[in-house]
C-alpha cells in the first residue's frame, strides 16, 4: 500500500529531504503500536521461506523491526530472531510478543560482536541510510550470509483508488495522501529497492543484488481497511478531525463498492550475500 513521502518533492519551495532523514514521520507509528501490529498486512509465505532456503543458517537479525511481524513470520519458520528498532513503543510491543528486541537507530546500533546469517527489513528500509545501512549489514553478516530488504506494495480496484483520491482531496489538498492513489504503488517501492540495491554496491561487500518479486492477494472488510489506514505514513501525523473526515468518506466509497474489495499485492525485495571468508 501506498504510506511513504514523496522524497525530494517540493514543500513550500524547497525539497524533500532524503527519507531516511525524516526521523518525524519514521518514529510516528509507535504512536498507535497495538493498531499497527494488528491492521498492517503479513508478508507472503514463499518470501520467507526463500530467505530461509538463501541463509546459510538460522539466526536473523530484524532491522527495523517495529511491533516483530516479520521477526515472529521468522521465528515461525525455524529462525532465531533479534530485532533493532529506533521506536521503543514498537520494540516494546514486540517484545510482549516474546521477541528479543533492542532500541537503537541501525546506523548506531552496537551488534557487540554478535554476527547473523541474515539481516532482513520489512517495510523499514527506507528510513535507513542506505549506504550506511549496507556498511553496517555487512558488518554484522557471516560470510554468505543473506540481506534481504523488501516492502509491501499494494493497488486497491482501480474505481475505489479513484475514490479514495477524491476523499484525500477534498479533506487534504495536494497532500501525500491525496497523490498516493495516482499510479501503480509498486513503482515507488520498486524505486526504494533500486536505492537499497545501490546502497549493497557501494558497500562493495556483497554480491550482485537480486530482485523478488512476489504477487498476492487480500480481501478487506470496510472495518478492516478503516483499521488500517490510520497506521499509513501519509496519515500518521493528521490532525484527529481530518482523519475522521477521511475515514467517513473511504469508508462511505468502500460501502459503495459493496462493503469489502481485493487489494492486489506484490512484495518486492533487494537481495544480496557477503561475499568474503571472514
Amino acid at each position: 500500500m501506498p504510506t511513504l513521502p514523496a522524497e525530494n518533492s517540493p514543500r513550500h519551495g524547497r525539497p524533500e529531504p532524503a527519507l531516511h532523514q525524516q526521523r518525524d514521520v519514521a518514529e510516528s507509528f509507535g504512536a498507535d503500536a497495538e493498531r499497527y501490529d494488528r491492521a498492517r498486512p503479513r508478508y507472503p509465505r514463499a518470501l520467507v521461506e526463500r530467505i530461509v532456503a538463501v541463509s546459510p543458517g538460522p539466526d536473523v537479525l530484524d532491522v527495523g523491526c517495529g511491533t516483530g511481524i516479520v521477526a515472529r513470520q521468522c521465528a515461525a519458520a525455524g529462525c532465531r530472531v533479534l530485532g533493532v528498532d529506533a521506536d521503543a513503543r514498537m520494540a516494546g510491543l514486540a517484545r510482549r510478543h516474546g521477541l528479543d528486541v533492542e532500541v537503537a537507530p541501525f546506523e548506531t546500533w552496537d551488534p557487540a560482536g554478535r554476527t547473523f546469517d541474515a539481516v532482513v527489513s520489512g517495510q523499514t528500509w527506507h528510513w535507513v541510510d542506505p549506504l550506511a545501512g549496507a556498511d553496517r549489514a555487512a558488518r554484522v553478516l557471516r560470510p554468505g550470509g543473506l540481506l534481504a530488504l523488501f516492502w509491501n506494495a499494494g493497488r486497491p480496484p482501480a474505481e475505489l483508488a479513484e475514490a479514495f483520491a477524491g476523499v484525500c482531496d477534498r479533506v487534504m489538498p495536494g497532500s501525500l495522501a491525496a497523490r498516493q492513489w495516482s499510479g501503480p504503488a509498486v513503482d515507488g517501492y520498486a524505486a526504494l529497492c533500486g536505492k537499497a540495491a545501490e546502497g549493497m554496491v557501494r558497500a562493495g561487500a556483497f554480491t550482485e543484488p537480486e530482485r523478488w518479486r512476489f504477487d498476492w492477494e487480500r480481501h478487506y472488510t470496510r472495518d478492516e481497511w478503516l483499521d488500517q489506514l490510520p497506521t499509513q505514513g501519509a496519515f500518521t501525523r493528521l490532525p484527529e478531525a481530518e482523519l475522521a473526515e477521511v475515514l467517513d468518506g473511504i469508508g462511505a466509497a468502500v460501502d459503495a463498492a459493496g462493503g469489502g474489495f481485493t487489494m492486489r499485492y506484490a512484495t518486492v525485495a533487494a537481495a544480496a550475500t557477503r561475499t568474503g571468508t571472514a
